[in-house]
């Protein structure tokens, strides 16, 4: 596992000056005070989103020793991004800071208007927080090959949501215009299947079309798998067909294929970039049989250094599978459901690999079957197996072990 071995607790750093920097799309402002005295040593000021205004920042801070100095920033979407990785390669101590920790600051202090000079000085009271838990974590330089897998593996799950509202949609066309044509196919989208569908669209299409050119649909280069229809079988079929020939959901068919085939080879490409970031990661994670190099990549991106962590339950609830029990004087509640906090991301992962990790795991198996003689469902009980799952990832990054299920029983 990359860079395992080189984790720095900055919590327990001294920091002589905080830096809070309020990000916005063309401007950042920033201000500059003494932590031990809370003496305003730069008061807010503007600086420009490109080159001449990260160097008037510079500018402001180089007097001040690098390790004297924590940054702190709101991690907001992507405008912060170029001026992360500016003060990281200048080897800045940088703080993410979670915008809704800035908000409750603001409105505890009896904040009511948001301006961007004030929120640098918000900022710089998040860091300077004495709480035993801090509300920030730091970004460090050695890792910060996680943003782009992290974007990568976001990707990925933004293009398979997409790639299945057009599948459905298709299938929907498909009901209208040749409802007897899945059944002809052993699986859909296939070679044959995507060829019939971008030429003709519809029963009636096939039905009124020459021999010949049906067979040419049936043509396969290369060892593909050879299917048991035939351009014969295929004609007979669209002639019995109850389908309704309509011109509207013919084009819809033409180019929802074209869409889904191309979302396709996009997710084929960022699956190659995704392994070849896995096998350079070398986690420990992959150990886990029902861990593939994308939910590896996935897990591993969404968490950022484990070392942010100090325990199993703090990976938990950022995934947001934490169960939410709800207790009073007069009821305690027997079916918890989660929070839902957090990364959706992560949870998506962990909720979508969980059946195959219990399917090649006797242990999580046992777990799994444990959970539903106790009256679980099986939601539930795939929620017990997630939160197991966290509990041993956590473990193995911690300690750069590999996975031994003799270990669990």
């Amino acid at each position: 596992m990359a860079s395992s071995t080189s984790h720095i607790y900055f919590e327990r750093m001294f920091f002589m000056f905080l830096v809070g920097i309020d990000i916005g799309k063309n401007k950042h402002s920033f201000c500059i005070i003494e932590k031990e005295t809370g003496e305003l040593i730069v008061k807010p000021k503007f600086f420009d989103n490109n080159n001449v205004g990260f160097e008037e920042l510079i500018s402001s801070i180089q007097k001040l020793s690098n390790q004297d100095i924590l940054i702190g920033m709101e991690d907001t979407g992507h405008y912060h991004f170029t001026l992360l990785k500016f003060l990281l390669d200048k080897k800045y101590q940088v703080a993410l800071i979670n915008p809704v920790t800035t908000n409750l600051t603001r409105k505890l202090q009896g904040g009511i208007t948001k301006t961007d000079k004030l929120d640098t000085l918000t900022i710089c009271d998040v860091l300077s927080s004495s709480q035993r838990v801090k509300s920030y974590r730091i970004t460090k330089v050695d890792r910060f090959d996680m943003y782009e897998q992290k974007q990568l593996t976001r990707e990925h799950h933004n293009l398979k949501e997409q790639l299945n509202v057009l599948k459905n949609r298709l299938q929907k066309s498909i009901d209208i215009v040749f409802p007897e044509f899945n059944s002809l196919f052993d699986s859909k989208y296939g070679i044959v299947y995507v060829n019939i569908l971008k030429e003709f669209g519809s029963a009636d299409a096939v039905a009124r079309a020459d021999i010949r050119t049906i067979r040419k649909c049936f043509d396969i280069k290369g060892k593909g798998r050879r299917i048991a229809l035939t351009a014969e079988k295929l004609k007979e079929a669209a002639k019995n067909s109850v389908g309704f020939p309509s011109t509207a959901e013919v084009v819809q068919i033409k180019h929802l294929i074209i869409q889904v085939k191309l979302i396709e080879e996009q997710i084929s490409e960022i699956d190659k970039k995704i392994e070849e970031f896995s096998i350079s990661n070398n986690s420990p994670i992959l150990s886990i049989p029902g861990i593939s190099h994308f939910s590896g990549t996935s897990i591993l991106a969404e968490l950022g250094d484990i070392h942010n962590y100090s325990k199993p339950s703090q990976v938990i609830k950022f995934a947001g599978v934490a169960p939410i029990t709800y207790e009073s004087s007069q009821f305690t509640a027997q079916h918890t459901a989660i929070t839902k906090k957090g990364s959706k991301y992560l949870r998506k992962t962990l909720y979508q690999i969980i059946t195959s990790v219990i399917k090649n795991n006797e242990v999580f198996r046992n777990y799994y079957q444990l959970k539903l003689s106790q009256g679980k469902g099986n939601r539930c009980a795939q929620g017990h197996c997630v939160r197991k799952l966290m509990r041993v990832i956590f473990h193995l990054l911690s300690t750069n072990t590999q996975f031994n299920p003799s270990l669990l029983v």
